[in-house]
C-alpha cells in the first residue's frame, strides 16, 4: 500500500507545472558548507515608536513632573477563535451529544436522575441486573459496533453500554434500555468540597477628627518660548562659570606658590549654591563610610583605647607604661614639624595640629593646620594650607569652630572651619597689623562685654598684642613690650637702644583673667598684667636657656611648671623666687604639661625622643615612666598634650607625625578618701594631696619678734 501511494505521487509530480526560480544579479555566491552554517538572529523587544520623556504639569508642585514610560506591548491583530477545550463546559456539552438543551439544563437533569436513584436504593428496590453480553440482540451489537467505529474515526471515545433492567419490568423497559443514554457525572471527592461559612460583620462606628487645613497658595505661570530660552541660557552660563572655576583651580595648583596669593574667585549663586549643598551632604556620607571602614580595620586598637588596662601594673607599684594607639599623619606634611597641639574643648576626640618648622636652616614655603579625629586616624578631617609655616594654634573655648594660628612671617589668621577651610575669616594686615618676627604663641580669651571675640599673641619682636575681631576687620593693641633688665646700649649714632626680650610662650592665669606669664629665650619668666603695662609684676629667673613651655596646675592655680632648653623641668609657686622641685632630664625639654586628672602628675617630652611621666606623690626624684616614642637618631619630640576626658596623651615629632599613647593604671591612680571623709569629692582630695606634698618643700614663714616695750624704756632712762 505505501509503495503504490508513492508511485502515484511521483506521477502527479510529472504532470505539475515546473517552477523557474529567478536569481537576483547581486546575489552572493556561497558554498554548501557556508549555506549550512547557522547564523544567530537577535530579536529585540524595543518599540521605536514608543514616546520617550513624557511630562505632565503639576499645579501642586508648580513644575513639570515626569510620567512613567508606556509599555512595549502592541496589539497587532485580535481574532476570537472557535475552538474550545474538551474539558470546558461547552466542550463537555458537545461531547455529550445533540440533546438540544443547554449545558446548565443537562446538569440539572443529571442531578435529578441521581437523586431519584438514591431514593430508590434507600427504599430497598433491587439494583437493575446487567444484561450479559451473550444475551444482547445481534442487531444492537451491530449498531454499537458501527457507532464505535465511527467514534474511533472521529477521535471520540466510545460510549459505554447502558445498564439492563430486570426482566420483570417488561418489554417497554427493555426498549428504553436499548437506547443510548448520557453517562452519569460522578462527584470526585478529592476535587470537590462543600463548606458553609458566615463571616463576622464589623459594626460601624462614627469617629470625628479635626485637623488644621493645609496652607493654600495661588500659583500661575505661563510656558512661553522666550521663558524656556532664558532658562536654558541661565543654565548654560552656570555651566560655563563652573568650568571657569575648575580651570582657575587647576592653574592655581600648577602655578608657583608666592607670598601674595590672588583673591579667591567669586562663586555664582542660585543653582551653584544648591549643588554645593548637595556635594557637602555627599561628602558627609563618604566621611561616615570612611570612619566605619577605619574603625573596622583598627578594631583592636579601638578596644584597647576604650577598655584595655595593663594588668602587670598590679605587680609594680612605682612604675607605669604607655600603650601606643594611633599614629596621625598627612602625606604633604612629612617634612614639617608639629609645632603645637590643641584638643577641642567641645569634642574630646578632635585635635588641632599646627605644622611648620623649627630648623631655620631648612625653611619651608608652606604651613598646614590639620584637624584629626580619633574616629578616622588615616586622614585629617579639616586641612588649611597657608603661605607660611604655622607655629602655634588655639581653639576658642566657647566657639570650637573658631581657630586662630600664628605664622612664621608674623601674621595671625583666624579660620571658621564651619564655613570654609580655604579662605580665612580674619587675617592680619601684612604691613601695619603684624609682628615683626615669628609668632610663637596665641591664646583665646573670654569674650568682651560687647560680645567681640579676642585673643593675645606674642612674637619675636618682643610685643604682646591684643587682637579684637570686629564685624569685617581686626583691631590690634600692643599690651606690653618686653625689655631686658639691662642698661640701654649706645648705638653708632649716639642714640640709646633698649634691648628687647624675645618671648617664646605665654600662659594666662586660670582664675585671674588679667594676669599672665611670659617665658623668654633668655630664661626669664615675666609675670605681667593686661591692665598695667608699665612694669612687670614679678620676674622669675627660672632657667639659663630659653623657656619653651609653661603650664598651670589644674587644681591649684598658684602652681605652675616650666620646661627649658637647659634640660630642666621646674615647678614654681606664685611670687616665690626659688622653685619647689627641679628635675634634670638630660636633653632639651620641648614641652611640659600637667595632667588634668591628677594634681601631682605631669609629663615632659625631650628632644631625644623620650616621654617622661612624673607623679610627685609616688616619687619626688625621678619619673615613674620613661618611654621612647620615636627614634633618637632620626626624629625628635616637639609637643605633647593630655586629653581632658580620657587617659590619653598625644606626642608630636619633627616628621609631622602625631602618636596617641594610653597611660597605664599606675600613671592615673585616683585619690582614696579617708575613712572619716568619705563625703569629699575627687577635686577636693586632689587639692589636699598637692598641699600636703608642697608643705614639705615650702620655706617656713619666718616670724619677726615684736619689740619689747620694757627694754625700750630702760634704754631711754
Amino acid at each position: 500500500m505505501p509503495k503504490k501511494k508513492k508511485s502515484q505521487d511521483d506521477e502527479f509530480e510529472e504532470w505539475k507545472k515546473s517552477k523557474q526560480l529567478l536569481k537576483p544579479k547581486d546575489q552572493l555566491e556561497l558554498a554548501d558548507w557556508e549555506m549550512k552554517e547557522p547564523h544567530a538572529r537577535i530579536l529585540l523587544t524595543h518599540n521605536p515608536l514608543k514616546p520617550d520623556g513624557l511630562v505632565e504639569w503639576s499645579f501642586a508642585e508648580g513644575s513639570f513632573i515626569p510620567l512613567h514610560p508606556p509599555s512595549n506591548y502592541v496589539v497587532a491583530l485580535d481574532i476570537k477563535g472557535t475552538l474550545m477545550h474538551r474539558l470546558s463546559p461547552e466542550g463537555l456539552a458537545q461531547l455529550a451529544g445533540d440533546t438540544g438543551l443547554p449545558a446548565e439544563d443537562e446538569e440539572e437533569k443529571e442531578e435529578v436522575e441521581v437523586e431519584e436513584g438514591e431514593q430508590k436504593l434507600e427504599e430497598g428496590e433491587p439494583k437493575p441486573a446487567e444484561v450479559p453480553a451473550e444475551a444482547k440482540p445481534e442487531d444492537e451489537e451491530g449498531e454499537k459496533g458501527e457507532e464505535g467505529a465511527e467514534g474511533g474515526e472521529e477521535g471520540q471515545p466510545a460510549e459505554a453500554a447502558p445498564p439492563a433492567e430486570a426482566e420483570a419490568k417488561g418489554d417497554a423497559e427493555d426498549d428504553e434500555e436499548g437506547k443510548p443514554s448520557k453517562p452519569k457525572k460522578l462527584t470526585n471527592q478529592f476535587n470537590y468540597s462543600d463548606r458553609a461559612a458566615q463571616t463576622y460583620n464589623l459594626p460601624t462606628r462614627s469617629q470625628e477628627t479635626q485637623t488644621i487645613p493645609p496652607p493654600k497658595e495661588n500659583f500661575s505661570s505661563n510656558v512661553l518660548q522666550w521663558i524656556i530660552y532664558d532658562d536654558y541660557l541661565t543654565d548654560y552660563n552656570r555651566q560655563q562659570a563652573e568650568l571657569e572655576l575648575e580651570r582657575l583651580a587647576r592653574e592655581a595648583q600648577k602655578a608657583p606658590i608666592t607670598k601674595h596669593a590672588p583673591p579667591p574667585p567669586k562663586k555664582s549663586g542660585g543653582r551653584a549654591q544648591l549643588s554645593e549643598a548637595v556635594q557637602a551632604r555627599v561628602a558627609q556620607c563618604w566621611k561616615t563610610l570612611e570612619r566605619m571602614i577605619n574603625q573596622n580595620i583598627n578594631d583592636e586598637i579601638n578596644k584597647d583605647y576604650k577598655y584595655w588596662d595593663d594588668p602587670s601594673d598590679q605587680y609594680r607599684e612605682e612604675e607605669g607604661t604607655l600603650l601606643p594607639l594611633w599614629k596621625f599623619t598627612y602625606e604633604k606634611t612629612r617634612k614639617h614639624s608639629v609645632t603645637d597641639l590643641q584638643w577641642s574643648p567641645w569634642y574630646y576626640d578632635l585635635v588641632a595640629a599646627s605644622l611648620g618648622y623649627f630648623d631655620h636652616m631648612k625653611p619651608l614655603d608652606t604651613g598646614y593646620l590639620c584637624l584629626y579625629s580619633l574616629k578616622n586616624p588615616s586622614y585629617p578631617e579639616y586641612i588649611c594650607q597657608t603661605q607660611s609655616a604655622v607655629m602655634t594654634v588655639d581653639n576658642h573655648p566657647d566657639h570650637p569652630y573658631m581657630i586662630v594660628i600664628g605664622l612664621y612671617d608674623g601674621n595671625t589668621i583666624v579660620y571658621n572651619i564651619q564655613a570654609s577651610c580655604k579662605t580665612p575669616a580674619y587675617k592680619s594686615d601684612e604691613v601695619t597689623q603684624k609682628h615683626r618676627g615669628i609668632v610663637w604663641d596665641v591664646t583665646w580669651r573670654p569674650d568682651l562685654p560687647d560680645g567681640e571675640l579676642n585673643y593675645y599673641s606674642i612674637g619675636a619682636d618682643g610685643n604682646v598684642n591684643h587682637w579684637i575681631l570686629l564685624q569685617t576687620e581686626m583691631s590690634v593693641t600692643t599690651i606690653i613690650t618686653l625689655c631686658m633688665d639691662k642698661e640701654p646700649l649706645r648705638g653708632p649714632d649716639g642714640t640709646q637702644v633698649i634691648l628687647k626680650s624675645t618671648p617664646s610662650c605665654i600662659k594666662f592665669h586660670p582664675s585671674n583673667r588679667d594676669v599672665f606669664l611670659v617665658g623668654t629665650e633668655e630664661g626669664l619668666i615675666y609675670k605681667c598684667s593686661t591692665s598695667y603695662s608699665a612694669t612687670y609684676l614679678f620676674t622669675y629667673r627660672a632657667h639659663s636657656l630659653a623657656v619653651y613651655r609653661m603650664d598651670y596646675n589644674y587644681f591649684n592655680s598658684n602652681i605652675f611648671v616650666s620646661g627649658s632648653a637647659d634640660w630642666r623641668v621646674k615647678i614654681w609657686e606664685d611670687n616665690r623666687h626659688e622653685p619647689l622641685y627641679v628635675f634634670d632630664l638630660g636633653a632639651f625639654v620641648g614641652d611640659v604639661k600637667w595632667a588634668p586628672y591628677s594634681s601631682t602628675v605631669l609629663a615632659a617630652g625631650t628632644i631625644d625622643g623620650k616621654l617622661s611621666v612624673f607623679d610627685l606623690n609616688i616619687s619626688k626624684y625621678k619619673p615613674i615612666c620613661i618611654q621612647a616614642v620615636v627614634s633618637k637618631k632620626k626624629n625628635k619630640l616637639t609637643r605633647i598634650r593630655f586629653n581632658q576626658r580620657f587617659p590619653i596623651i598625644l606626642v608630636g615629632d619633627e616628621k609631622g607625625m602625631i602618636t596617641a599613647l594610653k597611660l597605664s593604671p599606675n600613671l592615673r591612680v585616683p585619690c582614696k578618701p579617708p575613712k572619716k571623709m568619705q563625703h569629699l569629692d575627687q577635686t577636693t582630695l586632689q587639692i589636699m594631696k598637692l598641699d600636703k606634698l608642697l608643705s614639705v618643700v615650702r620655706e617656713p614663714v619666718v616670724l619677726e619678734r615684736p619689740p619689747d616695750p620694757a627694754a625700750s624704756q630702760a634704754t631711754t632712762k
